[in-house]
């Protein structure tokens, strides 16, 4: 049974992994604290993939102090060689005495694989020291290495009355600095960003991560696009960037132009249709393919319903402006038609409230 010590320096391994967000993809993010007698002698995190894991990171840090000392880490040690060695070999050879886990590794080919080798090494483990905290850590890695889909969150800002942009598609701005700030921190944090065309001609954005005085990393642009007809002089298309833009548009779309799209560096992506628009749900496994774990959405209100429609959604975050449009020709959250009744809404778990200045933002899980 986990006692107050152990958690307190989970915690603190939970707050070192945390230090890898946005630069572990496909990886998780893991954090790492060697303990003795109550000090901290080494610590350690996962800094990016084909790098060094926490456990290695966090025992080199502690030298030869490791000796009869307890390592806390947030995920299970892995027990196979991959761009880097087994991390069990690594503790076995420092010799430590006791591994405290917060989580087994989601992943179903080596679940308890580490645990089990270790223990059979005559090493104490412990498992679920803040499992629940460790879990949503690595929601994103947990869904996509158990389903070759990434974790997609759906992200809108509105006004009181469920409105994101006026009737004319003005929307500049619905929110304050500080909500848009922590919208730049999520694009940080996820592999992939996507938006409908209706955004690009509306909005002509970047879509490009923007923290001052910070290292970040910009996501890659995801625009749909069925007809092809984003203009060429699009800002997106026309930025600095680490990061491509991939275009998804229809199978038949105009051949000279995708030429000269791919041209200017544009991946284009040709996808089945799903009625008039993309097929979401077989672009998910297309995405998956390309090694892309985690998804937001940040499309106008079609996108938006037809994200949620096809059950693609893992995650929301809803802001609401503290202002009323007070009239119905905006545009909606969502657009197009909707249940019949109140019992077959989408309902959410796991609910938390944040705020940022005077805007509000519910974020939730969708039930599946």
């Amino acid at each position: 049974m986990a006692n107050s010590i152990d958690k307190f320096f989970m915690n603190m391994a939970l707050e070192l992994a945390e230090r890898g967000k946005g630069f572990t993809s496909p990886n998780p993010m893991v954090g790492a604290v060697v303990v003795q007698n109550s000090d901290v002698i080494g610590t350690g995190y996962h800094k990016c993939a084909g790098g060094p894991h926490a456990e290695v990171n966090a025992l080199n840090d502690a030298g030869e102090l490791a000796k009869g000392a307890t390592i806390y880490v947030t995920l299970e040690p892995c027990n196979h060689t991959g761009r880097t060695p087994p991390c069990t070999q690594k503790i076995m050879d420092s010799g430590i005495a006791r591994v405290v886990v917060a989580m087994k590794d989601p992943n179903p080919d080596v679940t308890g694989g580490g645990i089990e080798f270790l223990r059979e090494k005559g090493i104490q483990v412990d498992v679920g020291i803040e499992e629940t905290q460790a879990a949503r850590l690595n929601e994103v890695f947990a869904k996509y290495i158990q389903t070759q889909r990434p974790f997609v969150i759906l992200k809108t800002a509105a006004t009181l009355d469920g409105r994101i942009a006026t009737r004319t598609g003005d929307s500049k701005w619905v929110t304050g600095p500080s909500a848009r700030n922590f919208v730049h921190t999520v694009r940080h944090s996820v592999d992939g960003i996507m938006v409908g065309i209706g955004t690009v001609k509306q909005d002509n954005p970047s879509l490009t991560t923007r923290m001052e005085g910070l290292k970040t990393k910009d996501p890659i642009r995801i625009v749909l696009d069925t007809h092809l007809s984003i203009s060429e002089n699009a800002r997106l298309l026309n930025i600095k960037s680490d990061a491509k833009t991939l275009l998804v548009t229809k199978r038949d779309a105009p051949l000279e132009k995708k030429h000269r799209l791919e041209k200017q560096g544009v991946t284009i992506i040709e996808s089945q249709l799903k009625g008039r628009f993309i097929d979401l749900d077989e672009l998910m496994y297309r995405l998956g393919a390309m090694k892309i774990t985690s998804l937001l959405i940040e499309g106008g209100g079609r996108v938006a319903a037809s994200a949620l429609a096809c059950r693609i959604v893992d995650k929301i975050l809803f802001f609401y402006a503290p202002k009323i449009l007070g009239g119905d020709d905006g545009v909606p959250i969502c657009q197009g038609p909707g249940p019949d009744q109140m019992s077959d809404c989408i309902h959410l778990r796991d609910i938390l409230v944040h705020r940022f200045d005077d805007d509000i933002m519910i974020e939730g899980y969708i039930r599946k």
